[in-house]
């Protein structure tokens, strides 16, 4: 081989040599193809081990744990609210009834006074028919409670409690003569049946 040939292959040598390592310069200059350390990328292959799954499974468990005893005590704070205040409601239904039946209390005390100083009876008499009817309107209107009238009706055990029953040949049917105690509807409900004495056909 002569001079000037292996020349030529010394200096084709060198630039290859110099391509190399230019190359290898920039792939370290491009991001994302930084050579990772060996220990990082063992770090990234390594698997969990049992007890750090144990660990964590049982970090997530006391939690759930935690979460279910906080929404246990809020519903028992809820519900021994509302327990508290059905009782409530139970206890104070009636207030407005009681209130309206105030008023009518004040009246007889009125009424009872006026009477014990003067012998006026009639006048007595008359303060306490308006009581009654009074009371009676008030608690039909705003409450629903009427009275019913049974005397002449025939006799309906939906209706009538009889408490005297007598034979008459003025009657073909059961009929009511006389009311003891007046029944009351509540609204579209007989709450108390009247309490009657009834005439019955001889036949």
């Amino acid at each position: 081989m002569s001079k000037k040939e292996t020349a030529q292959d010394s200096e084709m040598e060198a630039e290859n040599t110099a391509e190399t390592q230019n190359n290898l310069e920039n792939s370290q200059d491009v991001p994302g193809n930084t050579p990772q350390s060996g220990n990082e990328a063992e770090e990234q292959l390594k698997e969990p081990t049992a007890e750090e799954k144990i660990a964590k499974l049982e970090a997530h468990l006391a939690e759930v744990r935690d979460q279910l005893l906080r929404k246990a005590a809020d519903f028992e704070n809820f519900r021994k609210r509302m327990n508290q205040e059905k009782q409530s409601s139970i206890e104070y239904a009636n207030q407005s009834l009681l209130l309206d039946i105030i008023p009518v209390i004040d009246d007889f005390e009125r009424a009872i006074v006026a009477a014990e100083s003067s012998a006026d009876t009639a006048a007595f008499l008359d303060g306490i028919k308006m009581i009654e009817k009074r009371l009676s309107s008030q608690l039909e209107t705003k409450w629903g409670l009427k009275r019913f009238n049974s005397a002449g009706e025939l006799f309906d055990p939906n209706l009538h409690e009889a408490l005297m029953m007598e034979k008459s040949p003025d009657v073909t049917e059961a009929t009511v003569q006389e009311d003891f105690f007046k029944g009351y509807y509540l609204k579209d409900r007989v709450i108390r049946a009247a309490k009657v004495k009834v005439l019955m056909p001889e036949s």
